[in-house]
């Protein structure tokens, strides 16, 4: 199984970014065999639809599952549309996160936004 989560460094000690849409880089984290791959993500400058664009990179790479701390909308919709669970991540270490979702700890993310849709988080 492939788990995708939003990071701002290319570390399993940092914590989960908390822009899914906007984060720098995604961990790609294969279960089977523990291999990490990071890579960069291209909608970060996008004056909008970054969540959307974001999502479809993480379908296009076949993840399943998507860890992160929220979710917007449109993203959701390209995501869930690809089969892809989206869990709620916890305030720790990316690993820490990934060790929460192997045990069974994480929860699924049930709430969605509407979405930034072009506007900056505050």
């Amino acid at each position: 199984m492939i788990i995708a989560i939003p990071t701002e460094d290319k570390s399993l000690d940092k914590k989960v970014y908390p822009s899914f849409g906007r984060a720098p880089f995604f961990l790609l984290y294969n279960t089977d065999t523990e291999e990490s791959q990071y890579l960069d993500n291209s909608a970060v400058l996008s004056q909008g639809g970054a969540g959307i664009r974001a999502a479809q990179v993480i379908a296009d790479n076949r993840a399943t599952v998507l860890i992160t701390p929220r979710c917007g909308e449109n993203a959701e919709k390209v995501l869930t549309g690809a089969q892809v669970l989206i869990y709620k991540a916890i305030d720790a270490s990316i690993k820490e996160n990934i060790d929460a979702f192997s045990n069974e700890k994480l929860t699924l993310l049930t709430d969605i936004h509407p979405g930034f849709h072009g506007n900056e988080q505050k």
